[in-house]
C-alpha cells in the first residue's frame, strides 16, 4: 500500500468523525504475525490484551493454540489474561439461544451477573445487574460506541441488533478499561460485536414461530469480497403478543456491516444499526397482585367514557433509531498503531401512560390540562376526559475516540488517546386526545400535529427538557513484561463531563382554572424553570499485575477507580427545588465512584478449565430518586457508601468427545452503610440493609452435548431471595428456571441450497411462576405497620414494591439455511 493511499484512509476517517457519522471502540486490527494476538474492536468484544506486549503476545500463544481443543463450556467460558475480572459468551452459545435474543440475555450464564427479561422473544427490554450494580450504573458498547442514554445511562436492549448478528459478548465486572468510551461505568461495562463479512457471497434465511403468536423473519445478503471490500445487510421482522395482558411488540430491524481490508496492515470498517418498534410495555405487579392474579397486566377492556389510566392501549413504547460507527485502524509504523473511531447515533420515541383533561368553556388562557372546546368528540364541552400523556425523548449523539497502540520494546507497550462526544437531548411530556369510543390514541407517537394544545396555539407540556452534555476523556495505558511470566498493567485517564441544561415545568401555563372559573397557581400547575450548568471531573487510574505460573495456571490482581457523572433528570430537577419558597436553590449533586479489586486464579487445561476470583468494591454516592414536597418533583439525592463484597467461581469440564458441563457460582454481599435520606419522606434506616436486586446468592449450570448433526443444552439458573424495598421489609424469593435449546444441522443439499438447520428453545420448562426484579426505586419502605418515626421526627411513607414477573413456559421453533 502506497503512502498516499493510507493518508487518503485515514483523511477519509478524520472527515467522517468531522460529520459526526459514526463509532467503533478503537482497537487496533490484524497487523502482523505479532499484532494478530490483538484484540480489535472489528473481531470481538474482548478487547482486554489489545495493548499486550510483542513479548506478553508471544507468551500467551502456548495458551491460545490450545482455545479449540479446550472444553470452555459450549462457548460460555472463554480464555482470559487481563489482570481483572473478565468473561465472555462466544458466538457459539449465543447462536444456540432464542432466536430474538438480546444482549441482556446473552449475559444470563456470566459469573456476577442477575439478569431478567419480561419476554423471552428478546423484543422487551430485560432487565441486569453486575455484581450489585444496575444496568445504568454499567457502561456498555456496541461495535466499541456507547449505547447507555446519554441522558439517564439507562440501556433499552431490544433497540440493539439481532442475535445471528452478534459475535461475542464481554463482561468487564469490576472496572471497565480506560479506553472505554463510557462516561456512566460505575460498576464495570458490557461490550459486544456485531460478525465479521463473511468472504463468501450468499443469502441467509431463517423463520422463526412458537407460544404467544411469535413470528420472525430473519434475512441477510452476504456480498463476499468484492475486491478489497466485503459487506452484510440483514432485515428481520419480530412480533409476539403479550403473555400477560393485552397488546404486542413489533420490532423491525435493519443492520449493515462492511469491511474495506487496504492491506493486511490497515482496514476501514463501517457498521450500522437501525431499529424501529412499537410494544405494549408489561405492567410491573405488586407481590399481593401477583398472587391474586399471576398473569394480570394493564386491563384489557375499554367502557366508552371511562377516564382509567390503566388501559392498556395507553402503555404503547413506540422508538427508532440508528446507530452508524466507523473504524478506521491503520499501522504508521512497526511500532505504532493508530485507531480513529468515529459514531454518530439518533433517537427519537416516548412511552405512554395515562391522564385526564378537563373541558371548560371558561379555559379561554393557558391553564394547564384544560381545555375550551370538546376534546372527546361526544358533542358537549364538559366534564373530565381521559388523555394519553406522552413522554417523549429526541437524541443527537455525535462522538470520537481516537488512540495510539505503540510498543516501546519488546517489554512494553504504550496505549494512549482520548475521547469525546456532544450530545444533545429533548425531553418532555405532551398529551394526545384518545379516540372516545375504543380508548385509543389518536396518534401513538405523539407527533406535533396530535399534540393537546393551549388557546394561544403552544403545546401543553408538564415539563420541557433540553440538555447538551459533552464528555471528554483522555488516558494512557503501560503494560510492561520485566520477565515472560510477569504482566504489569498501569492505567490512568481523567474524565471531565457537562451538562448544560434548560428545564420548564408546565411551560407557558398560567395556572389551573376550575368549572366556576376560580384560577389557582402553585408550583404543580403554573410555568417556572431554570437553566443549570454542572461540571463533573475526575481521574480513575487503574493497576493490574499477572503471573503466568504456567501454559495452564495464572493468578492476577486488579484495582481500579470508576466515574459516574450524575443524570441530566439530577442537574435539572434538582436546580428547581423548593421553588417559591424561601429555601429554594438548587440541590447539589455529586458524581458517582467506586473503587473495585479483583483477586483470581484461572486455570486453562486440556479437560478442565476453572476459574476463581474474590472481588470487593466500594461504592460512594449512589444516586438516589427522592421527593419534593414543595413541586412534586422527583429529586435527587445520594446514598454515601454502598460495600459490595463477594467471589465468583465458574468452571467447565469436557466427558468426552460429545458430553460438557459448564457452571459457576457468585456469592454476592451488598450492604449500604448509611441511612438514606429520601428529603420529603423521610429519613429511611438503610444502614447495614442489602441492595435491591442484590441476591445473596446466584448459579449458572449448563449441560451439553453434540453428536454429529445434533447439539442439545440444557441449562439451569438459580436467582436467590432479594428485596423490593430499601428498608428490607418485603423480600421475594429465590427460584430457578430451566431451559433447553437442541437442533439439527442438516448436510448441504446442494451447492445453492447449503447449510439447512432446524433449532427449537424452550424456556422455563418446569413452568415456575416468580418474581424477578424489583422494578420502583422509590420503594424506600414497603410497610410500616408501627408507624416508625425517622431522627427528625417524620413518619416513614411507604410504597409497595412492584416487580418484573417471570413469563411461563415458552417454546419457538426455528429454520433456517444459506442459498447461493
Amino acid at each position: 500500500m502506497t503512502r498516499n493511499s493510507l493518508s487518503a484512509a485515514i483523511a477519509l476517517t478524520l472527515l467522517v468523525a468531522t460529520g459526526a457519522a459514526s463509532a467503533q471502540d478503537a482497537q487496533s486490527t490484524q497487523a502482523s504475525s505479532t499484532q494478530s494476538q490483538r484484540a480489535t474492536a472489528t473481531s470481538t468484544s474482548n478487547t482486554s490484551n489489545d495493548n499486550a506486549t510483542r513479548r506478553a503476545s508471544q507468551a500467551m500463544e502456548a495458551v491460545q493454540v490450545k482455545a479449540d481443543s479446550l472444553s470452555l463450556g459450549g462457548g460460555l467460558m472463554s480464555i482470559q489474561d487481563a489482570p481483572k475480572a473478565v468473561s465472555t459468551v462466544s458466538r457459539d452459545a449465543i447462536i444456540q439461544a432464542a432466536p430474538g435474543v438480546n444482549f441482556t440475555q446473552a449475559i444470563d450464564s456470566i459469573p456476577g451477573v442477575v439478569s431478567s427479561t419480561d419476554d423471552y422473544t428478546g423484543l422487551n427490554d430485560g432487565n441486569a445487574s453486575v455484581r450489585g450494580f444496575g444496568l445504568d450504573e454499567v457502561g456498555v458498547t456496541v461495535n466499541g460506541a456507547p449505547i447507555n442514554d446519554s441522558g439517564n445511562y439507562k440501556i433499552y436492549a431490544s433497540e440493539y441488533g439481532d442475535a445471528e448478528n452478534m459475535g461475542d459478548v464481554t463482561v468487564q465486572q469490576g472496572f471497565p478499561d480506560n479506553s472505554t468510551p463510557i462516561s456512566g461505568a460505575a460498576g464495570g461495562s458490557i461490550a459486544w460485536v456485531t460478525v465479521d463479512p463473511s468472504h463468501t457471497a450468499g443469502l441467509d434465511v431463517a423463520q422463526s414461530g412458537g407460544s404467544n403468536s411469535y413470528h420472525r423473519t430473519f434475512i441477510r445478503l452476504n456480498t463476499g469480497d468484492i475486491g478489497p471490500v466485503r459487506s452484510w445487510l440483514s432485515y428481520s421482522d419480530n412480533e409476539t403478543n403479550l403473555w400477560r395482558g393485552r397488546g404486542k411488540s413489533k420490532v423491525t430491524k435493519v443492520d449493515e456491516k462492511s469491511v474495506w481490508r487496504i492491506d493486511d496492515k490497515n482496514s476501514v470498517t463501517f457498521s450500522v444499526q437501525y431499529n424501529r418498534e412499537v410494544k405494549t410495555n408489561y405492567e410491573s405487579l405488586t407481590k399481593a397482585q401477583a398472587a391474586a392474579d399471576y398473569k394480570q397486566s394493564y386491563l384489557g377492556t375499554y367502557t366508552p367514557g371511562s377516564t382509567s389510566s390503566n388501559y392498556y392501549a395507553l402503555h404503547q413504547n413506540p422508538f427508532r433509531n440508528y446507530l452508524a460507527s466507523l473504524d478506521g485502524e491503520f499501522t504508521l509504523s512497526d511500532n505504532l498503531r493508530l485507531s480513529v473511531v468515529p459514531y454518530f447515533q439518533y433517537g427519537l420515541g416516548g412511552g405512554g401512560s395515562g391522564s385526564t383533561f378537563t373541558e371548560n368553556p371558561l379555559a379561554t388562557g393557558n391553564y394547564y390540562k384544560s381545555v375550551p372546546y370538546d376534546l372527546n368528540g361526544d358533542g358537549k364541552i364538559s366534564g373530565t376526559q381521559l388523555v394519553n400523556s406522552y413522554s417523549y425523548s429526541t437524541t443527537y449523539r455525535p462522538g470520537i475516540i481516537a488512540k495510539f497502540n505503540q510498543d516501546l520494546s519488546d517489554s512494553n507497550s504504550l496505549e494512549y488517546g482520548v475521547w469525546a462526544e456532544r450530545p444533545r437531548q429533548s425531553q418532555g411530556q405532551v398529551f394526545v386526545p384518545v379516540d372516545y369510543a375504543t380508548g385509543v390514541p389518536i396518534d401513538t407517537w405523539a407527533e406535533k400535529g396530535s399534540r393537546i394544545k393551549y388557546p394561544d396555539g403552544s403545546t401543553q407540556k408538564a415539563y420541557s427538557q433540553y440538555t447538551t452534555t459533552t464528555n471528554a476523556k483522555a488516558f494512557v495505558t503501560d503494560n510492561w513484561n520485566p520477565t515472560d511470566k510477569l504482566t504489569l498493567t498501569g492505567s490512568v485517564a481523567y474524565i471531565w463531563s457537562k451538562r448544560d441544561g434548560e428545564v420548564a415545568e408546565f411551560p407557558g401555563s398560567a395556572g389551573a382554572i376550575n368549572a366556576a372559573g376560580k384560577v389557582t397557581v402553585t408550583p404543580t400547575n403554573v410555568g417556572y424553570g431554570s437553566s443549570p450548568v454542572d461540571t463533573f471531573h475526575k481521574w480513575t487510574p487503574t493497576a493490574g499485575a499477572k503471573y503466568q505460573l504456567n501454559d495452564e495456571n495464572q493468578l492476577y490482581f486488579g484495582i481500579g477507580k470508576t466515574f459516574r457523572a450524575p443524570i441530566n433528570g439530577a442537574v435539572l430537577s434538582n436546580s428547581l427545588y423548593g421553588y417559591g419558597t424561601a429555601n429554594a436553590g438548587a440541590l447539589p449533586n455529586k458524581p458517582e465512584s467506586s473503587t473495585s479489586a479483583d483477586l483470581g486464579w484461572r486455570y486453562y487445561g486440556e479437560r478442565a478449565s476453572l476459574s476463581v476470583d474474590a472481588f470487593a468494591a466500594n461504592f460512594n454516592n449512589k444516586q438516589v430518586s427522592g421527593y419534593d414536597e414543595v413541586t412534586g418533583l422527583s429529586v435527587y439525592t445520594q446514598l454515601g457508601k454502598v460495600h459490595n463484597r463477594g467471589m465468583s467461581l465458574e468452571g467447565s469440564f469436557k466427558f468426552d468427545e460429545n458430553w460438557s458441563v459448564y457452571a459457576n457460582y457468585t456469592y454476592l454481599q451488598s450492604r449500604m452503610e448509611d441511612n438514606l435520606d429520601s428529603l420529603g419522606d423521610g429519613i429511611y434506616y438503610t444502614k447495614g440493609k442489602t441492595l435491591l436486586n442484590a441476591p445473596r446468592n446466584a448459579a449458572y449450570v449448563a449441560l451439553n452435548y453434540k453428536n454429529g448433526p445434533f447439539w442439545a443444552a440444557l441449562n439451569a439458573k438459580y436467582q436467590g431471595a432479594i428485596w423490593g424495598d430499601w428498608s428490607n421489609t418485603e423480600k421475594v424469593g429465590g427460584y430457578t428456571t430451566l431451559n433447553l435449546n437442541a437442533g439439527w444441522d442438516f448436510p448441504d443439499f446442494s451447492t445453492t441450497f447449503r447449510k439447512p438447520f432446524i433449532k427449537i428453545n424452550v424456556y422455563n420448562l418446569t413452568n415456575r411462576q416468580a418474581l424477578t426484579y424489583a422494578s420502583n426505586a422509590g420503594a424506600f419502605l414497603a410497610s410500616n405497620p408501627n408507624k416508625i418515626k425517622d431522627a427528625n421526627g417524620t413518619t416513614l411513607f411507604t410504597s409497595a414494591p412492584y416487580y418484573s414477573v417471570l413469563q411461563d413456559r415458552t417454546f419457538m421453533v426455528t429454520v433456517g439455511a444459506s442459498f447461493f
